[in-house]
């Protein structure tokens, strides 16, 4: 896997106060010799985010709001928004796309600017945001 020092993920890490430690991996398709020509690549990107006391219920809102819309982009083969049962307020946006570079364009679209502004004020601390490279990741596409 070949790293890139850093994806400049503009308005959104301006947004959340740039100083997030975002670092997104370019993933290499692994090539161990045999074909494999129904293997779909795929990058998912994960969001953590943590609700201040008594926002809960505005932050999952808002994060169902960009999960509708993200649905219907370009390269989204899914999107999930799931709650924590460990950690009161905790909510993961799970996406999965067709390529690390479709994932990280996403970063500055209008929906996740729109959604990283709308909750600001509703998080108890920045978000934890990952680009992942699948290894074991089922699509049912």
């Amino acid at each position: 896997m070949t790293c890139l020092p850093s994806y400049d993920t503009g308005s959104v890490k301006q947004v959340f106060h740039s100083g997030l430690p975002i670092e997104l991996a370019r993933a290499t398709p692994r090539n161990d010799g045999a074909d494999m020509p129904d293997e779909v690549e795929l990058a998912m990107v994960t969001g953590v985010f943590d609700a201040r006391t008594g926002r809960e219920s505005e932050l999952a809102a808002a994060l169902a709001k960009y999960v509708v819309l993200t649905r219907n982009r370009d390269g989204c083969r899914n999107v999930d928004l799931v709650a924590s049962t460990l950690h009161a307020g905790r909510l993961t946006v799970v996406e999965k796309w067709i390529s690390p570079d479709a994932a990280r364009s996403h970063l500055d679209a209008a929906e996740t600017v729109e959604m990283a502004s709308t909750v600001l004020d509703l998080l108890a601390r920045p978000p934890d945001l990952d680009l992942l490279e699948a290894i074991s990741a089922q699509d049912l596409e």
